[in-house]
């Protein structure tokens, strides 16, 4: 038993032993090999645009490229500069913030300088012979950057797409960690089904969640919450910010959660009725979920293609009801392709792509009246296998009634 076990009960479902040992850590570190792994892949995509020098631009948590190649949480304020065989360069927007980032990305050279980091990434790419080379730039660089850099000499190619097709394919190793975002999110979920009471807020339910995985080193990346009464309802999609609505007896309450655990996260969505059992209307839309849920990932393994998974989700559109989100994308790293909806209700152009093992996605069927009043959500985080699939979440399923 670790110190943090003991303290605070049996790690989550669904952490293997061998895990638990990330939940203990300082700061958890991937193995050289892995790193190595990234840092091939990274000097694979720059040579294959000619150039020799990447700019990594902070973005949030889930999609950091920053993250994925230093270990250091990434904002939009942080920048990198990876040169094959060169030390990495980590630039840090605060001078308070250079202690802490040393400890975490003790590979790089970590630098804060009052000349601010886009000075100080252009002194080092010149320092370094880049002038007049081609610079891979991955993450969202401003205009006032990307100017700067031109102004200076460099030639700029877009890394992004490259950067995205690394992050596709998962390592063992990931999905470890992965396991571990799955099962906080877990938490997450269950507390929330567990303590929700009516005359609480929407507030109140955030408080539910976050502080059931806090405690294990999770932090939030998303925990939407929708509540609406199920005899007249006016929501069919949870909310990206929490309001003051108050929950009632009699609601209907659905959620999408991800916690994140150190740039690795779950996502789990589940609907539940409060004090009351589902009305006819929400027994219909979750059972055309369910059935989604089901017959999709039936179809889900290596070489299928979107549009197996479209035809395969056609009891949606032959409900009479419609999806108001994604139906399935894949995940972890970013919210990659490929991105679906339905027939009826394309996310986008069709892409030609196929699943490969090794991916992983999330498949939520969000169904919804189609005047958008009412609506559920369900669905998870899943491997793409040899042959099928695998849950990474424990999450109970099920349209539950909670709450007395």
């Amino acid at each position: 038993m670790t110190r943090l076990t003991a303290r605070l009960g049996a790690p989550p479902p669904r952490i293997p032993e061998r895990l638990v040992p990330l939940l203990e850590a300082e700061a958890p570190r991937f193995s050289a090999a892995e790193m190595q792994r990234r840092r091939t892949a990274l000097a694979d995509a720059l040579a294959e645009i000619g150039a020799s020098h990447a700019l990594i631009v902070g973005t949030d948590r889930r999609m950091s490229a920053l993250q994925w190649l230093t270990g250091y949480p990434s904002n939009n304020l942080n920048m990198g500069i990876v040169s094959p065989g060169e030390q990495d360069l980590l630039l840090v927007p605060y001078p308070n913030h250079v202690a802490q980032a040393e400890v975490i990305a003790p590979d790089c050279e970590v630098v804060w300088n009052a000349k601010g980091a886009a000075a100080i990434a252009l002194e080092t790419l010149t320092a370094r012979g880049a002038r007049g080379q081609c610079i891979g730039i991955i993450g969202q660089a401003n205009y006032s950057l990307l100017q700067q850099l031109r102004d200076a000499g460099f030639k700029l190619a877009d890394l992004n797409r490259a950067y995205n097709a690394m992050r596709i394919i998962k390592s063992e190793e990931e999905f470890g960690w992965a396991r571990v975002g799955c099962a906080l999110s877990d938490l997450g979920i269950e507390a929330l089904a567990n303590d929700i009471r009516p005359g609480m807020t929407e507030h109140e339910l955030a408080t539910i969640i976050e502080r059931a995985y806090l405690p294990w080193g999770g932090v939030t990346q998303i925990h939407f919450v929708g509540l609406t009464s199920m005899a007249a309802p006016d929501c069919c999609v949870p909310s990206q910010f929490p309001r003051a609505r108050r929950v009632a007896a009699g609601d209907v309450v659905f959620a999408e959660i991800s916690a994140v655990f150190w740039g690795y996260s779950g996502q789990v969505l589940r609907t539940y009725a409060v004090a009351a059992e589902p009305t006819p209307l929400y027994r219909d839309l979750y059972a055309v979920a369910e059935e989604a849920f089901n017959a999709v990932r039936k179809v889900l393994r290596p070489g299928v293609r979107p549009h197996d998974i479209l035809d395969a989700a056609a009891v949606i559109g032959r409900s009479g009801f419609a999806v108001c989100d994604d139906l399935l994308h894949g995940y972890i790293g970013g919210y990659l392709p490929p991105v679906l909806g339905t027939h009826e209700r394309p996310s986008g152009p069709i892409p030609d792509t196929e699943l490969k093992e090794n991916m992983a996605v999330v498949l939520q069927p969000s169904i919804m009246t189609k005047d958008g009043k009412a609506g559920v959500q369900t669905g998870e985080c899943l491997r793409i296998t040899r042959d099928g699939v695998e849950r990474l979440h424990d999450a109970p399923w099920g349209f539950r009634r909670v709450g007395g």
